[in-house]
């Protein structure tokens, strides 16, 4: 035991869990920042709590080590509003607080809102420290919770508006425990019964897909994933947190399915008699709501959390594991005295099929892809990202259009690229790749965000420069929330929104110069028109060591296609 305040045992258990950043909005556990002064603890002041939680995770995302995120009480729900995401996508947080004191509950403190229990729906672990003697086994509890089995945000809220209990004094064993200090703390594997099952099962089908989620890069199970398929010669479809899981390029890849999706892969995984789920909670997005397969299809399903086997279709075989462990027990399998390898059954058919599919998906959008047009359309600029991202560069999406454009339509080529997306809160985006940034100093992070989500954060951009967090952020400018656009037609009952004046108000934005307004903020702003300068455009960018943002004026009129499902040629 060793007696310290409370301020220096947590910072030198952040330090010992290899805690690089901490994002936060002052003025929380100000004794702890100080004390990480010389501890090689980059402590990122942002403009907005949600700014922090995005940032925190996207870290989470791009390291596999928890992100830490916090702020003072008032903040509390702002930053609970921010983990929404983190949680949606299974990232490793550790969020913190400040809390009222105890003494003056009840008594119209100075901004005192009870927050704590809105955290309950958005973590793993919710706690409080009330007591300075509990903050090194809930500070472990934390690590512990956020990076065991399915990894996720957890919140301890500190006794004080600004944690201020940990100013105090008293003896502590700042014990941490490594294991936990990245995801997966652990591997489990699963029973040699149910992987001698899966593979009999797939022994008996024609036309087997695998579809890979975010589980497999949280594993960094991708080599064991493709080495699988490969061996037994499965196309690979992938969730949208699961795209960097294979390249484009590869023989065996059919794309992203689910709602933002190419029709290829969609299609593809409805034709399939089996579909293996590795690391994917089979959720609406992934499936279009539970339609991509349709349900009876059967299904092997592979999770570290076996809670998830079978949720949302019935499980012929269910692997509970590591998807890493898992998948290196099947190859194991198939190279070994149980199973003879030249009995593999061929899916040469099949595989030749579905790439029929994703090639004639290819010809159907080379136009779009290779437009000169202008106002520029977003294919072209997914294109342009395509052709000038390093081997390892990171590609970073919001929601919305954001999504569906550079799912279906960046092309990964490289196993070393990364794709990271948010997983549904709008303008999570830039400050998402911020973190992501940090988390990869040395890797070109590219953020494509429209401008709508860009609004929401552009305060930001004083932090990238402040901090030289130095992403590249390319910004779909359509002066619009373009995707509302037939929403409000169909609310209207004609095309009366799009062409009245005044309701144009409720979806159109006024004209802003981005990259002026970046500039002002200490980032180079660059502003691209014509789609032949796109490439040029980015690889200075790439070169330039400083945040940039590329304003791209993109066209209004340009929407997204909507997903594939059976219904569309099947009528079920």
């Amino acid at each position: 035991m060793t007696q310290m305040t409370g301020s220096r045992l947590f910072a030198e258990m952040l330090r010992d869990y290899d805690v690089s950043h901490v994002f936060y909005i002052p003025a929380i556990m100000l004794g702890g920042l100080a004390e990480m002064e010389n501890m090689g603890i980059k402590r990122v002041m942002t403009h907005g709590e949600k700014s922090a939680a995005y940032m925190a995770d996207g870290y989470a995302r791009a390291s596999g080590k928890p992100g830490i995120c916090m702020s003072q009480q008032i903040g509390g729900s702002n930053l609970a509003a921010g983990l929404r995401d983190a949680y949606m996508a299974s990232a490793p947080l550790i969020a913190i607080t400040g809390g009222p004191p105890t003494n003056a509950h009840y008594k119209n403190g100075y901004q005192e809102v009870e927050d704590f229990s809105q955290f309950d729906s958005v973590t793993k672990f919710n706690a409080r420290i009330d007591d300075i003697s509990r903050m090194p086994d809930l500070i472990r509890q934390a690590f512990r919770s956020a990076t065991s089995g399915t990894p996720g945000p957890v919140h301890l809220q500190i006794k004080g508006p600004h944690g201020q209990i940990a100013n105090g004094t008293s003896d502590f064993n700042p014990l941490t425990e490594k294991r936990f200090s990245k995801t997966p703390a652990f591997r489990p594997k699963a029973s040699d019964e149910d992987i001698a099952a899966s593979i009999e099962l797939l022994q008996k089908v024609s036309k087997p897909i695998i579809v890979a989620g975010g589980g497999v890069i949280s594993s960094g199970a991708q080599a064991e994933l493709i080495a699988f398929a490969e061996q037994f010669g499965i196309p690979v479809a992938c969730s949208l947190n699961g795209k960097a899981v294979i390249p484009d390029s590869h023989p065996l890849s059919v794309g992203v399915v689910g709602s933002y999706s190419r029709e290829c892969a969609n299609k593809a995984v409805c034709e399939a008699d089996l579909v293996f789920f590795i690391g994917s909670k089979t959720g609406g997005q992934t499936t279009v709501d539970w339609a991509v397969p349709p349900t009876g299809t059967p299904v092997i399903q592979l999770d570290i959390e076996g809670v998830e086997l079978g949720r949302n279709y019935p499980n012929s075989v269910s692997l509970n594991g590591d998807a890493k462990a898992v998948l290196q027990q099947l190859i194991d399998y198939l190279n070994g005295p149980k199973f003879s390898s030249s009995s593999i059954k061929s899916f040469a058919p099949w595989v030749e099929h579905t790439q029929s599919l994703v090639k004639k998906w290819r010809d159907d959008f080379s136009a779009l892809l290779n437009s000169n047009n202008t106002p520029i359309r977003p294919e072209r600029i997914c294109q342009a990202i395509s052709n000038t991202l390093p081997k390892d560069g990171v590609v970073v999406s919001d929601t919305g259009h954001s999504g569906m454009w550079t799912g279906a339509m960046v092309q990964l080529q490289h196993a070393t690229q990364s794709y990271i997306r948010c997983a549904g809160s709008m303008g999570w985006g830039f400050p998402g790749a911020m973190g992501v940034q940090c988390a990869l100093p040395d890797q070109t992070v590219v953020c494509f965000t429209g401008d709508g989500a860009f609004y929401y954060h552009i305060a930001e951009l004083e932090t990238a420069a402040r901090f030289n967090i130095n992403l590249v952020v390319v910004v779909n400018n359509n002066g619009a929330l373009n995707q509302e656009i037939p929403l409000w037609d169909s609310a209207y009952g004609s095309k009366e929104a799009a062409s009245n004046a005044d309701l144009k108000a409720l979806w159109q934005f006024e004209t802003i110069n981005f990259a002026e307004l970046a500039q002002s903020l200490g980032c180079v702003g660059i502003r691209v028109t014509d789609p032949n300068v796109l490439e040029e455009t980015l690889q200075h960018a790439f070169t330039l060591n400083k945040p940039v943002v590329i304003d791209v004026i993109s066209d209004v009129q340009a929407f997204a296609k909507k997903a594939w499902t059976p219904k569309d040629t099947y009528g079920y």
